[in-house]
């Protein structure tokens, strides 16, 4: 009888674990444990290959990056860099819209709160998505972060999605007008609010049970009494109070991006607000000056992004070997950092490093960076470093590899326009 019973439990076993898979894959069971099982996949890994533990060293910089931080952090200490202020660029060949300068600025209240949003409690890796969402119900647009979702990560492995690729969403998707823009300050959130615009941010963000991360927010109200924002937060909480000391600290993080949404009759309102900022020239310019101020006033990690946001900005003006300096400089503060405290997912969300080492020539650091974000990371799962690891590797003359990687980013974003143009056009100079 002992024997029969075990011969039907081993025979009935498949049929058991075929019917978990089958239940498992039920849309309203995978959405509730689907991230659960990767969370808990995440933890085996990091266990087994503590990521913090893994350190990016420029190949081409090992030499002479100790001598290069040492001079610039004695050029550049807190007592001289405190007094300096940002030096910002002359006029550029299209003036900046602008107030008049004979325009004395509105005052800003001392709270304001805008109501109207719809909150959203984001799924699974869906920070961006979500936010995009909440921040356009604002304006009366009727979607969810599914739909949100369905263009800025189709895929499901995608960990993050750019400020850009949100902009592009609301030009692209909707009627309404978007605008992201570097180097914000508390002032120009408050202004925005002021005048009826929610401001989406992007800070880093440091959960107790878990490392340091990106996170979306979307700001529609403060109170200068208390000393706080209003934020719709998708992962904690509608109207989350968020102290303007951690909002300013943390999004140093991200190089003070925001991003902000309007309709189209409201955009000289919007322009007015920035004034010199709404030239992109100009605002990546102010950026660097201050990031620049930044690496001398910071320390440890803050000081990290410091030179991680002077090398952002500097790509983004094309200044592509001093943005490789500001990065080489980075990199070499990172081993700096408490274990605990470094940011070993930054690039999930940030890729400049590539742009700098990629149009200094420098393929093979290229190549070594993202194998060591994958490494970290446990998973290739960034289209973003796939794309820039197969223009490295095609520059290196090896080809088949580069067709490798460039497939595998349109496999994971099929809406990664540029990842698709570049293996196109391998594919057809291909023998």
């Amino acid at each position: 009888m002992v024997k029969r019973l075990a011969i039907i439990l081993i025979a009935g076993l498949p049929l058991v674990c075929l019917c978990a898979v089958f239940v498992y894959y039920l849309p309203p069971v995978n959405a509730r444990l689907a991230w659960r099982v990767a969370d808990l996949r995440v933890q085996v890994r990091r266990a087994l290959n503590p990521p913090e533990q893994v350190v990016f060293v420029p190949q081409e910089q090992q030499d002479r990056i100790a001598a290069v931080v040492e001079a610039t952090l004695r050029a550049l200490t807190p007592s001289s860099a405190a007094t300096a202020s940002p030096t910002l660029p002359g006029p550029t060949e299209t003036p900046p819209p602008a107030a008049t300068p004979n325009q004395v600025p509105t005052p800003i209240p001392s709270q304001a709160l805008l109501k109207g949003i719809r909150h959203e409690y984001q799924k699974f890796n869906n920070c961006g998505p979500a936010n995009l969402s909440m921040a356009l119900s604002y304006w009366g647009w009727q979607g969810d972060q599914r739909d949100t979702a369905a263009f800025l990560r189709p895929g499901e492995y995608d960990k993050n999605v750019m400020p850009g690729e949100m902009e592009a969403f609301v030009e692209q998707e909707t009627d309404l007008k978007a605008l992201v823009r570097y180097g914000g300050d508390l002032e120009l959130l408050k202004r925005l609010i002021a005048a009826g615009f929610p401001v989406v941010i992007e800070k880093g963000y440091d959960p107790h049970d878990d490392d340091w991360m990106g996170h979306y927010l979307t700001l529609n109200g403060f109170d200068d009494a208390q000393g706080l924002f209003t934020a719709q937060d998708s992962l904690i909480m509608p109207d989350f109070p968020l102290p303007y000391d951690l909002v300013e600290q943390r999004w140093r993080d991200f190089d003070y991006v925001f991003l902000v949404i309007y309709p189209p009759d409201r955009e000289a309102g919007v322009l007015a607000i920035l004034g010199p900022q709404a030239d992109e020239t100009y605002n990546f310019q102010y950026a660097a000056d201050r990031a620049v101020q930044e690496t001398g006033e910071q320390t440890g990690r803050d000081q990290y992004f410091a030179w991680f946001n002077l090398g952002t900005n500097r790509v983004a003006l094309e200044d592509y070997a001093g943005a490789a300096e500001a990065y080489d400089q980075a990199f070499a503060l990172y081993p700096s950092i408490p274990e605990d405290e470094r940011p070993w997912r930054v690039l999930w969300y940030e890729i400049g490093p590539y742009a700098a080492y990629y149009n200094t020539g420098r393929f093979q650091d290229v190549v070594n960076l993202a194998n060591t974000t994958f490494f970290a990371l446990g998973e290739y799962t960034l289209e973003e470093s796939f794309l820039w690891r197969g223009l490295a590797n095609e520059a290196l003359g090896d080809r088949n590899t580069a067709l490798f990687d460039l497939r595998k980013a349109v496999e994971l974003n099929p809406n990664y326009t540029q990842a698709r143009e570049q293996l196109e056009r391998l594919e057809a100079e291909s023998p």
